[in-house]
């Protein structure tokens, strides 16, 4: 079954006209496909940067793709004379969450477990819907669930029991463990507001231009920080591998990616997006088996089904009124 049809199976029968279904469909697909993609990325790309600043790493990553997206859509630059006071904050905050803090606290969250444990980062980092719920219902007017805290509660504590098992935090031996799993939560936190505010710009733009300028204020925000922070100097110690590993990442699990993203976000709701991103974690599991051998111990698939169980049904009743609510 193709990743769009795992998706649709956790929907209510649709009442809507075939077109709008079939639009609904297609945006769940896409979506789907670039949570997989990410999923490859976090397991098998990113971590082959390790050799390079943080800060650089999520300079170039942007910045190669921008570069490239200028060559064929440069006339997006004449959508600036349309953008308002609001529409520049809101881009600017996608930029901030999910251009610079997120995808800094995510490469870092990679590089500070070696390896070891990409699973687990990868698995915390998809708690974002407790985020993106609530600012959900703040920006976007949507109805906050009944059952918001309990379920929410229940996720926490399953990446909790995900990262630690049964043991408590060892603040000496397992501080890489601890930063990891706070940069994947501050991730979270980023990630999930990126969604919100996309959608914002969404309404208004389309996908083509959002995907366009995000990389364009993430590289102009990484390249203060980078120039600041004098880590520029890191590109005289690029190999040739890490060039082919960041122009990889840019044409598919980066820009492609989000390209993908936001083509279907426009056509589904941001609640239905969160749940095709679970598709993310899920496929990070089956890559890191594949290409890192990497295995999760009985408690951590058990709290990581509990975590993906808990994210499923923080959505669930708000996912059923969009077959009466869709845009």
């Amino acid at each position: 079954m193709p990743p769009g049809g795992i998706i649709f199976l956790l929907l209510p029968p649709f009442t809507g006209t075939m077109t709008e279904k079939k639009s609904i469909i297609l945006g769940a697909i896409a979506v789907s496909i670039s949570a997989i993609l990410w999923g490859f990325d976090g397991v098998v790309l990113t971590p082959s940067l390790f050799n390079l600043n943080v800060t650089y790493v999520v300079l170039v990553l942007h910045l190669v793709p921008f570069l490239i997206m200028n060559l064929f859509l440069y006339k997006e630059y004449r959508t600036l004379k349309l953008f308002s006071r609001d529409d520049f904050i809101f881009m600017l905050l996608v930029a901030i969450f999910g251009g610079a803090i997120g995808t800094l606290a995510i490469v870092k969250a990679l590089f500070l477990v070696n390896f070891q444990q990409l699973t687990i980062v990868v698995l915390l980092q998809k708690l974002q819907p407790i985020f993106g719920i609530a600012l959900a219902a703040i920006l976007l007017k949507e109805r906050l669930g009944k059952n918001y805290i309990s379920w929410a509660s229940v996720a926490i504590v399953g990446g909790y029991f995900l990262t630690f098992g049964f043991h408590a935090p060892n603040i000496e031996s397992g501080k890489d463990t601890i930063y990891a799993a706070g940069f994947a939560l501050l991730a979270s936190f980023s990630f999930g507001s990126s969604t919100v505010f996309s959608k914002r710009i969404l309404n208004r733009y389309s996908f083509t231009t959002a995907t366009f300028f995000r990389y364009g204020f993430t590289s102009v925000i990484m390249l203060l920080v980078v120039i600041t922070m004098g880590t520029y100097v890191d590109i005289y110690r690029t190999t040739p591998l890490n060039w082919l590993i960041i122009f990889i990442i840019a044409i598919t699990t980066g820009s492609g990616a989000i390209f993908l993203y936001y083509f279907g976000l426009k056509r589904i709701k941001a609640i239905i997006a969160t749940i095709c991103e679970l598709l993310f974690p899920i496929s990070a599991i089956i890559f890191d088996y594949i290409f890192n051998d990497a295995k999760l111990s009985l408690v951590q698939w058990v709290s990581a089904a509990v975590m993906i169980f808990a994210i499923i049904n923080l959505n669930r009743k708000r996912v059923q009124r969009v077959s009466t609510d869709q845009l």
